[in-house]
Parts: C-alpha cells; structure tokens; sequence
C-alpha cells in the first residue's frame, strides 16, 4: 500500500519518492548536513539538498504487519 505524506529533512526515508519539476525520485541515499540539513540522492544519480525547514510531499510505501 502506498501511503502519500509530507516529509521533511528529519522524516525522509530512503525509498520515499518525490515529485520535483514533474518528475517522480526515488531517494537511494541520504546525508546529515549541518544546521538540520540534508542532502537526498535519487536512483538517476541526481541529489537535492534541503534545510530543516523544507516540506515536500512524498509517496511511501508502508510496510505490512
């Protein structure tokens, strides 16, 4: 089941996909940046950084019980 939430630097996951510019991405990979920043990598090899304050909307899939 896919869940669609609102993620920010401190509750996005690796797996999460985010809409950017029209585009769906996969997070692969995340790093603790300073002042509550980090920095997400997608699956294409593309990274976004984003500070303590930014708030995106995700689809995660949540796992079953």
């Amino acid at each position: 089941m896919i869940s669609h939430i609102e993620v920010t630097s401190t509750t996005v996951q690796c797996g999460d996909i985010i809409q950017l510019g029209g585009c769906a991405c996969r997070v692969r990979d995340l790093f603790q940046l300073p002042h509550g920043a980090k920095q997400l990598v997608f699956e294409s090899g593309e990274s976004l950084t984003i500070h303590g304050r930014t708030r995106l909307f995700a689809a995660r899939m949540l796992r079953r019980r």
